[in-house]
Formats: C-alpha cells, structure tokens, sequence
C-alpha cells in the first residue's frame, strides 16, 4: 500500500471518529426527553394529593361542626321546649304565695285546725310545684342587695338611699324566675338611688353598660 492510500484511509477513520463523537449525545436526548414528563407526573400527583388531602380534613372539621351544633340544638330544645308552660305555671304559684300571705302571723295563731291544715296543704302544693320547676331546669331569681342586671331584672322604681351604691336592687316586688341560663320571667325590683356608683363592669354583648337602670313607667 503506497502512502498516499495509508493517508486517504487514515484520514477517513478520522472523519468517522468525529462523527461518531457528534452522533453520541444526540443518542442520548430520547432519554432526557423521556425523564421531564415523568418528573411532570409526579409532581402533578403531589399536587392532587395535597389538594384532596386538604379537602377531606376540611370536610371532617365541618362534619364535626355540624354534629356538635346539631348536638346543641337537640339539647337546647329538650330544655327549653317547656318555656311557654313553666311560664303559664308561675302563675299558678304566684297565685298560691298570694294566698299564703293574705293569712298574718296573728290570724294563723287564731286559725283553728281546718284552715291550719288548708295553709299547710297550699305551702306543700307550692313547695311541691317550685320542686318540680327546679327539675326541669327552672330556677327563682330573688336578688335582693345584688347589683341591678337588666338581663334577668326589671326595674320598677327607684329608692333613695346614699347607704347603698347606686343601682342595687333593695326591693323585690315579684320574684323572677329563669330557665338554663334563659330568662323566663324578670325579677320585678327596686333599685337604689343616690350611693356611691359600683364599680363597672367589662361590657359584653349580653350586658348592658353601667349606669342607672331603665325604670318602667307603666308600672
């Protein structure tokens, strides 16, 4: 082989070599290709993962939202479903308080045996019917010497007396009555006017600021 064809050949092996070496990573882009919408996958999947994990821990905390709520409803409407007729049966003890109070300490002594015994049977009756109030949740409000709250008390006149700090109740005229933490009937009172103001209280959206109490007028 003369040199000049040694040449031509080893100059060609050069050229394939070269292009060998330029064809390799082309070779190789299907595979990266290949790794990018895998990567894309599973991101999106983490992604939806995330997003029903996140509603279905909200779905549990409205579910249980909802049970306690429903819970509370069926509660409250156990205890408060008899309102309107504890509120007709205070009456009806109001009634029995008057009659007892009619018969003095002086008139009793006197009383023979008959309306002794018929006094008795009124104070039983009476004593019986706040009983069962009680047990149904029903409870007397008699706040005598406590501080005027319009939530549970009425206002029907008011006493001057600088011994006590304004706005305490010194009277009761009609005992109240609430049921839970309801008020059934407002403890009719009379409150003090003229001491020294007590201390105020944090406002809330059940109570009103201090001041003196609203008297009715129609009273």
């Amino acid at each position: 082989m003369s040199d000049e064809t040694r040449q031509t050949a080893a100059a060609n092996n050069a050229t394939e070599a070269e292009n060998r070496a330029t064809e390799a990573p082309d070779a190789e882009t299907p595979d990266a290709g290949a790794a990018a919408p895998e990567t894309d996958a599973v991101e999106t999947l983490k992604s939806e993962n995330a997003d029903l994990r996140d509603r279905l821990l909200r779905t549990v905390a409205e579910m249980e939202n909802l049970r306690k709520r429903a819970e509370r409803e069926v509660r409250e409407a156990g205890q408060y479903a008899i309102s309107r007729f504890a509120h007709d049966l205070l009456g009806v003890g109001d009634n029995m308080r008057r009659a007892l109070e009619t018969v003095g300490g002086e008139a009793r002594e006197a009383a023979d045996s008959v309306l002794i015994g018929l006094l008795d049977g009124v104070e039983m009756t009476e004593r019986e019917l706040l009983k069962t109030l009680e047990k149904h949740g029903v409870t007397r409000v008699a706040p005598q010497g406590e501080k005027f709250d319009p939530n549970f008390h009425q206002a029907m006149f008011e006493v001057p007396d600088e011994s006590v700090p304004s706005g305490t109740v010194v009277q009761v005229v009609q005992t109240g009555y609430k049921i839970g933490e309801r008020c059934l009937r407002p403890a009719m009172v009379g409150v003090s006017k003229g001491g020294p103001k007590t201390a105020a209280k944090p406002e809330t959206a059940e109570t009103a600021p201090d001041g003196p109490p609203q008297v009715d007028k129609t009273a």
